[in-house]
């Protein structure tokens, strides 16, 4: 009906000339201005859009040829080649090597066949698996590996996938391996020193990178190189105060002494008395920078710069020197070191046997406890500590190589008469090899000491005086009677045809601040040789040896006396001796502690 009603209306309205557009039901009852407002934004908005394009394509054209750089032109870092690192004869114990860092653009990579996908991850020395997981990523680049070797590389480029690319980069090789690692250090993969001397010389070895400007397609290949915007400049060489050869034998016979006391580890450090340059500086166990996966913090730690330890014996030439050198006594001044037994308060100290009255001589030479106590006893603390002191003991070292420690000397106000008394003879007081070895350069030349260098030395150094020549005289004098004297406590340290001197020494070791429990030793011996012309001054230290033998007479002795006959003969030193023969007696008795 309505359907009806309305077509016939309609009929009616078109019959009395009615336009269509004028139909009551289609009439506008919106104001006219809204529709005016509407055209003249619609106006504005495209007048400003022209504007905008006439200004960016006519007037400032920056902003696009930015955005346009961005997408296609890529700015490369060079890598520059970082300094070798040589031996004082120009033997190279770093070097870089060439290699590739492998990188995808994910998405690309995805979309090869699992064939390649595989191919990929075995050259890449991974499983596949890893190999999807690195892929799956949000990131428009990934690194797959870093430093692979050059031939991988080739073959990877071989494989034709697209979205791997692969960037220049360098590798640090060490030629002599586990020998010289804790002298030279190794680098991370970014190539920055992790360790020893590449730590210690960063900045001299690791050069400038360079950069150049180059456009690339849509999968990162390199279709227009622009040019250099800074050129790489290579990182300077390097040459140490170690000789390969002496680094060599020090590191052998160390490993050999370990071993064969079945001790937990051990150090070793050979110092030219003419230049302080360090000749050698060995520790074991070891381990071989070109290849760290299984790497221990015991095989990284370098025993003879950073572990500290009471030095025993080796302590007592630095005291009875300062006796001598203050006038006190002389050598061959008595001291009764009574039964072999000697209370203070309520300490007793011991000798390994009664010695009763003997000169001062022969308390460096039988290593009497007693006697360097009583001794010591006689001077006033404060000169004791400022020895200490001037020869390094309780000083942070300045020798330009990381981790090196200062030990530790007590304040000597603080000294009860015990303490000073166990001090003289190496208790109470810690020390490091390296510091150990040193402290015995003013005994090497006459009375004074010099630096340590581990860089190789064009200009000898200037000595600073601690003890008179004459004391020092007195002293190699002293010392050589440890090991060739009659009741010499480092028979093993001889050397044929060579004239030697030196101290041994044993402690307890310190763990936690208390001495071990059981007993724990560490055995040393620092030694001259040749006494005519001292050349070469060796530390031996032992840690934890195990069995019958743990005396310094016992474990560093004869690893002292390997290093010092193989290091003359490689560096030309002529014989002072007439003895060609050495024979240790089986009952060579170990000396105090």
């Amino acid at each position: 009906m309505k359907l009806g009603g309305n077509g016939s209306g309609g009929r009616v309205a078109a019959s009395k000339g009615v336009p269509f557009s004028k139909n009551p039901v289609l009439a506008v009852r919106l104001p006219v201005w809204r529709s005016r407002v509407v055209l003249f934004l619609l106006f504005f908005a495209f007048a400003g859009l022209g504007a905008r394009a006439m200004w960016l394509q006519g007037v400032s054209t920056q902003f696009l040829q930015k955005q346009g750089k961005a997408r296609y032109e890529r700015t490369l870092e060079l890598p520059a080649t970082r300094g070798k690192i040589t031996d004082r004869n120009g033997q190279v114990l770093a070097s870089s090597v060439p290699v590739k860092a492998i990188w995808a653009i994910p998405d690309d990579v995805l979309q090869a066949p699992p064939e390649k996908i595989n191919a990929l991850a075995n050259l890449l020395e991974m499983n596949v698996t890893e190999l999807r997981k690195k892929l799956d990523s949000d990131r428009s680049f990934v690194y797959l590996k870093r430093q692979v070797e050059m031939d991988v590389a080739d073959k990877i480029n071989k494989l034709g996938i697209d979205g791997i690319d692969e960037r220049k980069e360098y590798k640090r090789f060490y030629p002599q391996g586990e020998v010289m690692t804790h002298v030279v250090g190794f680098t991370n993969v970014e190539d920055v020193g992790q360790e020893s001397m590449e730590l210690a010389q960063q900045k001299t070895l690791v050069g400038t990178t360079g950069s150049r400007r180059v456009i690339k397609d849509r999968l990162g290949h390199i279709v227009e190189d622009i040019g250099f915007i800074h050129e790489p400049h290579d990182g300077k060489d390097l040459t140490l105060s170690v000789d390969s050869k002496i680094q060599y034998i020090a590191f052998t016979q160390l490993k050999e002494a370990v071993e064969k006391f079945n001790a937990k580890a051990g150090g070793a450090v050979v110092l030219d008395v003419h230049t302080g340059e360090v000749l050698a500086l060995a520790n074991y166990p070891s381990y071989d920078p070109n290849d760290r996966r299984k790497l221990t913090g015991q095989q990284l730690r370098n025993r003879v710069m950073t572990d500290t330890f009471e030095p025993g014996s080796t302590l007592k030439p630095i005291t009875v020197s300062l006796a001598l050198d203050t006038g006190r006594v002389k050598p061959g001044t008595l001291i009764d070191t009574g039964p072999g037994r000697y209370t203070i308060a309520d300490r007793t100290i011991t000798d390994t046997k009664p010695h009763g009255v003997i000169s001062v001589a022969e308390i460096i030479e039988m290593s009497s406890n007693i006697g360097t106590s009583k001794i010591a006893l006689g001077m006033p603390s404060q000169e004791m500590w400022e020895m200490f002191t001037k020869v390094g003991f309780g000083q942070q070292p300045k020798w330009g190589f990381p981790g090196a420690v200062a030990g530790r000397v007590r304040p000597y106000k603080s000294w009860r008469p015990v303490e000073q008394a166990t001090m003289s003879y190496g208790n109470g007081i810690s020390v490091s090899l390296i510091q150990l070895a040193r402290s015995y350069m003013m005994f090497a030349r006459d009375g004074d000491t010099i630096p340590l260098s581990f860089q190789k030395v064009t200009e000898l150094p200037v000595g600073q005086q601690v003890i008179k020549p004459k004391t020092a005289a007195d002293m190699r004098a002293m010392l050589e009677l440890v090991v060739s004297g009659a009741h010499g406590s480092a028979k093993r340290a001889q050397v044929a045809g060579y004239r030697v001197g030196g101290k041994t020494g044993t402690a307890y070791k310190v763990e936690n601040g208390r001495y071990a429990m059981p007993r724990k030793y560490i055995g040393s011996f620092v030694g001259m040789v040749p006494m005519s012309a001292p050349r070469f001054i060796i530390a031996v230290m032992i840690d934890e040896p195990t069995g019958l033998y743990h005396y310094g007479g016992q474990v560093a002795a004869p690893a002292f006396a390997a290093i010092a006959t193989n290091a003359l003969r490689a560096m030309n030193v002529p014989p002072d001796s007439s003895v060609t023969e050495i024979v240790v007696p089986a009952n060579a008795g170990p000396e105090a502690m």
